[in-house]
C-alpha cells in the first residue's frame, strides 16, 4: 500500500470515527459519574482550582483537557456547559486514536492499520463509552501513544521518540490509576517476549538505550508531577496520588459499598462476545474477536501475507492477554474498564483481517476477503447504531450501566416548568433530601438554579411545608410525607433501575401549573 493511499484511508476512517461519535451527543441523559466529573470540573473552569482527590475522580486530565474548549466556547461557569460540549472531548479522542496508530504501522503493516482503525471507528463497546464524559477514553488514546511512540523507540533508537513515550505513559498515570495494570502487562509482555524470542532474539528491536530511558523517565514523571501538582499550585498532589493506590487497591476486591460492582472473571468478555438481554437483540463483536486471535496465532507462525516485526506482533498478543487477564481477576468491575485492554484485541483484529486481505495475490481471493469482511463491519456498524442513537439509555442495550432513565428528565423539566411560575424565577428554593448514590446527576441537572440545598436524612433538612419543591429518594419521602401530604402535590420519577425519587410541588405552584397546563391545551 502506497504512502498517499495508506494516508487517505486513515483519514477516511478518522472522519468517519469522528462523525459517529460527535452526533447527538445529548441524546442520552448524563450518567452519574458524569455528572460527578462535570461539576467537579466546573471547580476548575470557575476558580481555576484544582485539588486532586485520592478518594474519587481518578486523575486531574479530564479537567485540564477539557478546560481550552470550554474557554473557547466561551463558557465561564458550569451552568454554562451542556452534556455536548463535555462529551465533545472524550470523543474527539476516540477518534483520534486512530490518527495514532499509524505509529505502529511498520510494525503491523499499513492494511492492519487500516483494519485496526475501522474495528476501533465502528465498535460498539468503543464507540457507546467514547461518547462518555469520563477517564477512559483519554486512558485509551494514551495507550494508543505509549504503543506507538514505544514502537517508535523501539525502532529507531530516538531519544525524541522515547520522550513522547514517556509523555503519553505520564498521561496515563495522569488520567487514571489503573493505568498501572497497563504498565505491569507491557513491562511483563516485554520480559516474556525477550526471553522467549529463541533464535530470533538478535532480531529484538528493543535494546536498553540509557539516554532514552533517561528521557522516557524524565517526560513521564514530569507529567505526573505537573498534572498532579496541578501545575505547582498543590505540591502534595503528587503524594496524595501515591498514597492512593491503598485506596483503590481495597476497592479492587469489590468490598462494602465496592460490592455493587463486584462481577464473576468472564463478565467483559460476556460484554463483548455474547450478550443477549431479555426482548433485545444479540450483541456480539465476536467478529473483532474472531479476527483477533487469528491474528494472535498467525503472529507465532509463518504464514503468508504478514509483514511487520514479530516481535511487536507477539508483544500485543502477551501485553492484551495480561492484561485482559489482570483486569478479569478483579472482582470490581465496570462495563467501560474493557477499552484499555479491547484496544490490543482491535490491534490483532486489525493484523488478522490485513492477513486475510493480503493472503492471495489474485482478485477472487479479495473478493473472498471483502465477502467476509464487508458483512462483519457492516454488522458491528448497525449495532453502533442501535446502540447510541436508539437505545442510549434502555435496559435493553448491554452497554447501559446504572444509567439515569429518560423519565429523570421529565422531573428536570417539571422543576424549570415551575420556576416560570414564580417572580425569582431559577432562584426557587429547591431541596433535595436523599443519600448521595440517590442524588446524582441532580448537582449538574439543576446547576442554573442558584438555590438548591442538599440533604442527606429529613430531620437535617428542617421543615419543609412551606420549601416551593422538594426532591427526595423513595425512602426519606415516607419520612416527609405527614409534612408534606396537605401542603404539596407528590409525583414520582424514575431515576434509575429500580430507583424512585419523589417530586413534592406546594399546592399553590401545582395550582397555577395545572391551570397553565389547561390553557394550553384549549389553545388561543
Amino acid at each position: 500500500m502506497t504512502t498517499r493511499r495508506f494516508t487517505g484511508l486513515l483519514l477516511a476512517v478518522f472522519l468517519a470515527a469522528l462523525g459517529v461519535r460527535l452526533v447527538g451527543l445529548g441524546l442520552r441523559p448524563m450518567h452519574h459519574d458524569e455528572a460527578n466529573q462535570a461539576v467537579k470540573f466546573g471547580q476548575l473552569l470557575e476558580s481555576g482550582r484544582y485539588v486532586y482527590d485520592k478518594n474519587e475522580h481518578h486523575g486531574p486530565t479530564l479537567y485540564y483537557f477539557s478546560l481550552p474548549a470550554a474557554r473557547a466556547a466561551g463558557a465561564r461557569t458550569l451552568a454554562d456547559l451542556s452534556e455536548s460540549d463535555l462529551r465533545r472531548l472524550p470523543a474527539v479522542l476516540g477518534a483520534a486514536v486512530v490518527l495514532v496508530l499509524a505509529l505502529l504501522a511498520s510494525g503491523l503493516s499499513r492494511e492492519a492499520v487500516i483494519f485496526a482503525g475501522l474495528f476501533a471507528a465502528v465498535s460498539p463497546v468503543m464507540v457507546y463509552y467514547s461518547r462518555f464524559y469520563i477517564q477512559e477514553t483519554i486512558l485509551v488514546f494514551s495507550l494508543a501513544g505509549l504503543l506507538g511512540a514505544g514502537w517508535q523507540w523501539a525502532k529507531k533508537r530516538s531519544v525524541g521518540a522515547a520522550a513522547a513515550a514517556g509523555l503519553f505513559a505520564g498521561l496515563m498515570a495522569a488520567t487514571k490509576e489503573t493505568a498501572v495494570i497497563l504498565f505491569g502487562a507491557a513491562a511483563a509482555a516485554l520480559i516474556v517476549v525477550y526471553f522467549f524470542s529463541g533464535q530470533e532474539r538478535v532480531k529484538f528491536p528493543v535494546r536498553v538505550h540509557y539516554l532514552g530511558l533517561i528521557a522516557f523517565l524524565a517526560a513521564a514523571v514530569a507529567v505526573v508531577y505537573l498534572f498532579y501538582s496541578s501545575f505547582l499550585r498543590n505540591p502534595d498532589g503528587p503524594r496524595d496520588w501515591l498514597s492512593s493506590f491503598a485506596t483503590y487497591i481495597g476497592r479492587a476486591g469489590g468490598e462494602g459499598q465496592a460490592a455493587v460492582h463486584r462481577y464473576p472473571w468472564y463478565y467483559y468478555l460476556k460484554l463483548v462476545g455474547f450478550n443477549h438481554p431479555a426482548a433485545s437483540p444479540l450483541w456480539s463483536e465476536a467478529f473483532i474477536l474472531v479476527l483477533a486471535l487469528a491474528g494472535a496465532i498467525a503472529a507465532f507462525t509463518a504464514v503468508r501475507g504478514r509483514d511487520g516485526s514479530p516481535a511487536l506482533q507477539r508483544f500485543l498478543v502477551f501485553f492484551t492477554a495480561l492484561a485482559a487477564i489482570a483486569y478479569s481477576v478483579i472482582p470490581y468491575k465496570t462495563p467501560w474498564n474493557v477499552l484499555p485492554f479491547y484496544l490490543g484485541v482491535i490491534l490483532l483484529a486489525g493484523l488478522g483481517a490485513a492477513l486475510m486481505w493480503r493472503a492471495g495475490r489474485f482478485i477472487v481471493f479479495k473478493i473472498l476477503a471483502l465477502i467476509v469482511l464487508v458483512p462483519g463491519l457492516a454488522n458491528l456498524a448497525g449495532q453502533t447504531y442501535q446502540a447510541n442513537f436508539v437505545l442510549p439509555a434502555d435496559p435493553k442495550n448491554p452497554y447501559v450501566y446504572a444509567q439515569t432513565l429518560p423519565d429523570f428528565q421529565r422531573l428536570v423539566g417539571r422543576v424549570e416548568d415551575v420556576s416560570r411560575l414564580v417572580p425569582e424565577g431559577r432562584n426557587i428554593l429547591v431541596k433535595v433530601i436523599a443519600p448521595p448514590d440517590e442524588t446524582w446527576p441532580l448537582p449538574w441537572s439543576l446547576r442554573r438554579f442558584g438555590r438548591v440545598g442538599f440533604w442527606t436524612d429529613a430531620a437535617s433538612a428542617g421543615d419543609v411545608r412551606g420549601t416551593p419543591l422538594v426532591i427526595a429518594s423513595a425512602g426519606l419521602a415516607e419520612k416527609l410525607e405527614p409534612a408534606l401530604s396537605e401542603s404539596h402535590q407528590v409525583e414520582h420519577y424514575g431515576l434509575r433501575p429500580e430507583v424512585v425519587l419523589t417530586l413534592a410541588v406546594r399546592r399553590d405552584l401545582w395550582d397555577k401549573l395545572m391551570a397553565k397546563v389547561v390553557a394550553e391545551r384549549k389553545g388561543p
